[in-house]
């Protein structure tokens, strides 16, 4: 079975994303900080039929996330898959006009530093095989610009930056990066993760684009 790291799972979006590549037969290493969590999360999916696993890690940590990663190549071998969709702590969100050095570090740890230790954690196995995915999901701050989400912004168009030109690099490699930005909001019930999950497993798939963006028009038009 191919495997799946999913890294800042929740009950949201990480938990649609796992059933959509569990149901199309890949193992699911949900990695977390909160340890209730995980347990419930991997609860409902064994409960759907998808083997998972739980690894506890806070992404702001480097020896954290080293940790979970040896802890999960060593359950499940090679990780074919990763996807990287920690939402950042809205108490640290800072318009424009309030950005400052201290919270502007504080995003760049949560979006661009945590992506890039996990990144180091599975592409060297990945080029030597000549294959996996790289999988990122933002705000849409990313991509557009909004002047109340303004030290994510920054952040989040930094990961952005960095995983299409992982892409363009990795492309002949046999390895794809890829990026969505997500433009509205995702409600309890609603249904948009689901739509986002089928997106991504499309994307990883058909490996034909880098990015979409996820706006209203995007949802009403699946």
């Amino acid at each position: 079975m191919k495997t799946i790291a999913i890294v800042g799972a929740g009950t949201g979006l990480g938990l649609s994303i796992a059933k959509k590549f569990g149901k199309n037969g890949f193992q699911v290493a949900l990695i977390e900080r909160n340890q209730q969590k995980l347990n419930d999360l991997v609860a409902e999916l064994k409960q759907s039929g998808i083997e998972a696993s739980a690894f506890t890690a806070d992404i702001l940590d480097k020896a954290q996330i080293i940790s979970a990663f040896n802890a999960i190549k060593e359950k499940y071998g090679f990780i074919d898959v990763l996807e990287y969709s920690p939402v950042p702590s809205v108490q640290n969100l800072a318009g424009t006009l309030d950005v400052n050095e201290e919270n502007a570090l504080h995003q760049f740890q949560f979006n661009v530093l945590g992506a890039i230790s996990s990144i180091n954690e599975v592409l060297p196995a990945m080029l030597k095989k000549n294959t996996g995915a790289l999988l990122f999901t933002t705000g849409g701050a990313s991509i557009h610009p909004t002047p109340m989400m303004g030290n994510v912004g920054i952040a989040m168009a930094g990961l952005r930056n960095h995983v299409l030109n992982l892409n363009t690099e990795l492309s002949g490699k046999g390895i794809y990066a890829g990026h969505i930005g997500i433009g509205v909001w995702m409600q309890e019930g609603s249904g948009v993760q689901d739509t986002i999950a089928e997106i991504w497993y499309d994307m990883y798939i058909r490996r034909d684009r880098a990015e979409e963006y996820i706006s209203e028009d995007t949802v009403r038009s699946l």
